[in-house]
Parts: structure tokens; sequence; C-alpha cells
């Protein structure tokens, strides 16, 4: 029960954030492509990562059934996308010292302190964001988040897997106990059965 909930909201927290990360690194895309130029590994290898995981994140959570009987299975391929989203942050390590908006000081304003005179002060700021840089970045910050977030549901179904491994075993030793205690007890009236017919036969003859 513990291993649903925490699967499921951490799968959840995957959608959550790779949904806008692939819907950003799709609009720069498209504009690559609609100037015919080729795409940049900053872009597409993000972009790629991105895709992929979304898909398998909502495969595995929509048939969670499938996902809890292969959960070593899952976690493998959970791995493996750990490293894809590391390699994705260090296609886009260049946006981690970006600095995408600028704060620009607005008109002066003064103030007057009667006979002591008058001051100009600036009480308002105007910030240009750059919206290219911000979404760059963000995408930059969501990868970062995905491998670590990959990463807690890799070890949670390797946890998961490891636990259902064990009661196969458990399980498969008791049949294989009773088994064998059940060929023993139909083994044991034919044994006693032999015997008095032996022990008769030979009083018989005596």
């Amino acid at each position: 029960m513990m291993f649903a909930i925490f699967f499921a909201f951490w799968r959840f927290m995957q959608i959550l954030t790779l949904i806008p990360t692939m819907g950003m690194l799709a609009y720069f895309v498209h504009g690559f492509v609609e100037a015919n130029r080729l795409t940049p590994n900053l872009y597409l290898v993000s972009f790629i990562v991105s895709v992929l995981g979304l898909a398998w994140a909502m495969w595995t959570l929509l048939s969670y059934h499938r996902s809890s009987a292969n959960a070593r299975g899952v976690g493998i391929v959970d791995l493996l996308f750990v490293g894809a989203f590391i390699g994705a942050s260090y296609s886009m390590r260049a946006m981690a010292h970006a600095d995408c908006s600028q704060i620009r000081a607005g008109d002066p304003t003064a103030i007057s302190f009667g006979i002591f005179g008058s001051a100009t002060v600036n009480t308002s700021y105007d910030a240009d964001v750059d919206r290219a840089c911000a979404m760059l970045k963000a995408c930059f910050a969501f990868d970062i988040m995905n491998a670590i977030m990959f990463f807690f549901t890799a070890v949670l179904a390797l946890m998961h897997g490891d636990r259902l491994s064990s009661g196969d075993r458990k399980s498969y030793t008791r049949e294989t106990h009773y088994h064998r205690h059940g060929n023993r007890s139909s083994r044991s009236p034919r044994t006693t059965t032999s015997r008095s017919h032996s022990h008769s036969h030979r009083r018989a003859y005596v």
C-alpha cells in the first residue's frame, strides 16, 4: 500500500514537470524546423528525453498493476532515465549561470525636505525578462528535478521487486514442504499395510 502511494505521487510529480518541459522545448524545436536549420543539442537532447520520460511515466502510472508485477524492470528503466536526464542537464549546463532578467531603475522622483533641501531618488524599478532564456532555464531546472525524482521511483520499484521475489521464494518453500509432507503421509498407510500384510503372512506359515 505504501509503495503504491509513494510511487503514484512521484510519478504524478514527474508528469507535472515533464509536460511543461516538453511544451517549451517543442516551441524551440518548431522554430528551428520552420527556419530550416538544425536543432542544437541544447534543445534536442532535452526534448527527446522529456518526451520519452513523459510517455514512460504515464504508461507505468496508468498500468499500475502491470508495473507492480514487473517492479524490477520498472526500476531498471527508471535508472536509465536518471542517466538520460543527467545527460540532458549537462547539455544545457550553460543555463546554470545565465542571467535572464535585467532590472532597470525607473524615472527619478524628487523629494522635498522643506528648508533642509530636497533629494532625488528612484522609487520604481522595471524588470526586463528574456522569455527564451527564462524558458530554457526552467527546462534545465526541470531536468535536474526529474533526474532526482526518477531515482526515487527506481529505488522504490527495486525495493518492491525484492519484496515480491522474497514472497515468491517463501510461497515456493511452503508449497514444496507441503508437497513432501503429503507424499510422506500418503506413503505411510501403504507401508503400514504392507508390513501388517507381511507379518500376517509369516504367521500363517508358522
